[in-house]
C-alpha cells in the first residue's frame, strides 16, 4: 500500500503543468465567485489579500479562519482540478509537443495571465505586488547575467534601473502627458499606450550607454576592485540626478502616465525571461560561461573575452533599465533614494537566494523574497532578522542558492507526464 508521500509524488510526477495552471485557474475563479462568502462564514473581516499570512500575522485569533481559507479556497481547488485534468491534460500536451513549442507556450502563458489577472483583480494591493514582483523578476535576471554567469561581482544595478526610470518618465512625461516640469504634451496622449514600449526602450539603450562608460575602465580590475567601482558609479548617478533640476533634482519626478498595466508589464517579464535564456543558451552564452570558468583558457580557444564581457554587460544593464520604466509607471513616481544601497541589497538577495547561473533560479528567488517580505510585513522589525537568518541558512547549506546552475527548458516543462 502506498503512503501519502508516494501518492502525492506519483501526482506531481504524472501531472503536466497545463493541468496544474488549470487548477490554478480554478482557485482564482473560487476566489472571485465565493471568496467574500467563506471569509464571512470563517470569521473573517474580508478576502485575505495574500493567502491569509497578513491577517494571521496581525490577529493570531484569526489563524484557525485563515488557515481554513487558506485550504478552501486555494489548496482544494488547485489540487482537485488538477488531478481530475491529468489525463486530458496529458493528452492536450501531447498533441501540443508534436507543433511547435511557441503555440504551447503560448497556450500555457495564456492560462498563467488568466489565473494571475483574476486574482489580481480582487485588490489594488494585489495588483500593485504581482506588477513589482515581475519587475523584481526582470531585475534578477538581468544581474544574474553579469554576477551568475559572467563571474564577476557589480554594484551598479540601481543605477542602471534609475536611467532607465527618469529617461522612460521624461519620454512618457514630455510627449504625452501636461507635466508641471515639461509643459505641454508634444505628442497626442492617445499615442501614449502604443508608444510607451518606446520609452521603455529608450530607457533600456540609456543604461546599456551607461554600462559602456563603467565597463571599459571596469574590467581592468578584477574581483574587490570592480565592486568598489561599480558600486562608486551607482553614487555618481545617484548624486548627477540630485542634481538636475529639469528632472526634479531631490524631489524626484512624479505623475507618470498610468501605462504599466498587468498586460504591459506581463509581457515586459516573458520578453525578459525569454531573451535572457536564450542569451545564456546561445553561442555568446557558452563564450561568457568559458570566460567565468577560465579566461586564460578561453583566449585560446579564440574567444574575445573583451567584448564578450562588454557586450554582456550592457545586455545586463539595457533590461535593468527596462525594468526601471516599468518600475516608475507602476509606482507613478521615482525618486533619487529609489535606487540607493537599500535597492541594491534586495536585488542581491533575490539573486543569491535564488541561485547564480540558473534562470529558474532567479524567478524563484525574485518571487520568494519578495512574496516573504510582504508576508512578514505585520512583524515589522522581527521582518528584518527573520529574512536575513533565512539568507544566512541558504548559504551555509546551499552557498550557491536554493536552484543554481540549472538550464531553464520550456519543453520540458510543457510536455506530458505519466
Amino acid at each position: 500500500m502506498k503512503s501519502p508521500i508516494d501518492k502525492i509524488k506519483q501526482l506531481f510526477n504524472t501531472t503536466p503543468l497545463l493541468a496544474w495552471l488549470l487548477g490554478w485557474l480554478a482557485a482564482a475563479l473560487t476566489e472571485y465567485f465565493i471568496g467574500d462568502a467563506v471569509s464571512y462564514y470563517l470569521g473573517l473581516p474580508r478576502i485575505p489579500v495574500l493567502f491569509g499570512c497578513l491577517l494571521a500575522l496581525k490577529k493570531p485569533l484569526l489563524i484557525p479562519g485563515a488557515t481554513g481559507y487558506f485550504l478552501l479556497i486555494y489548496l482544494l481547488p488547485f489540487f482537485l482540478v488538477a488531478r481530475l485534468c491529468r489525463r486530458p491534460a496529458n493528452y492536450l500536451a501531447s498533441l501540443l509537443a508534436r507543433g511547435p513549442v511557441s503555440l504551447a507556450a503560448i497556450i500555457h502563458l495564456a492560462l498563467f495571465y488568466l489565473a494571475l489577472h483574476i486574482w489580481a483583480d480582487i485588490s489594488d494591493y494585489r495588483l500593485l505586488l504581482l506588477k513589482l514582483t515581475m519587475v523584481a523578476v526582470m531585475l534578477t535576471l538581468s544581474l544574474n547575467v553579469i554576477n551568475g554567469y559572467m563571474g564577476e561581482f557589480s554594484c551598479s544595478h540601481p543605477g542602471f534601473m534609475a536611467l532607465g526610470a527618469y529617461t522612460a518618465s521624461t519620454v512618457t512625461l514630455r510627449l504625452f502627458a501636461d507635466d508641471k516640469l515639461f509643459g505641454a504634451p508634444l505628442l497626442s496622449p492617445a499615442l501614449g499606450p502604443y508608444l510607451f514600449p518606446l520609452a521603455l526602450i529608450c530607457g533600456g539603450i540609456v543604461a546599456a550607454l551607461g554600462a559602456v562608460v563603467i565597463a571599459i575602465p571596469s574590467f581592468r580590475t578584477r574581483g574587490d576592485y570592480l565592486a568598489i567601482i561599480s558600486l562608486a558609479f551607482l553614487f555618481i548617478v545617484k548624486s548627477l540626478i540630485e542634481n538636475l533640476e529639469f528632472v526634479g533634482g531631490p524631489r524626484g519626478m512624479s505623475s507618470q502616465p498610468d501605462y504599466a498595466g498587468l498586460p504591459m508589464v506581463f509581457l515586459g517579464m516573458v520578453s525578459c525571461v525569454w531573451i535572457i535564456n536564450n542569451f545564456v543558451c546561445s553561442t555568446m552564452g557558452k563564450a561568457l560561461c568559458a570566460v567565468r570558468d577560465n579566461e586564460t583558457a578561453a583566449e585560446a580557444m579564440t574567444v574575445n573575452t573583451g567584448k564578450t564581457k562588454i557586450v554582456t554587460f550592457m545586455f545586463g544593464a539595457f533590461w535593468a533599465g527596462v525594468a526601471g520604466g516599468l518600475f516608475a509607471h507602476i509606482i507613478r513616481y521615482v525618486n533619487p533614494g529609489s535606487f540607493g544601497i537599500q535597492r541594491l541589497a534586495e536585488i542581491l538577495a533575490m539573486l543569491y537566494f535564488g541561485g547564480l547561473n540558473s534562470v529558474t533560479g532567479s524567478i524563484i528567488g525574485a518571487v520568494s523574497i519578495n512574496i516573504l517580505s510582504e508576508a512578514l510585513r505585520p512583524l515589522e522589525l522581527f521582518k528584518w532578522i527573520i529574512i536575513p537568518l533565512l539568507l544566512i541558512m541558504v548559504m551555509l547549506f546551499r552557498p550557491t542558492g536554493l536552484v543554481s546552475f540549472t538550464e531553464f527548458k520550456a519543453e520540458k516543462l510543457m510536455r506530458p507526464r505519466g
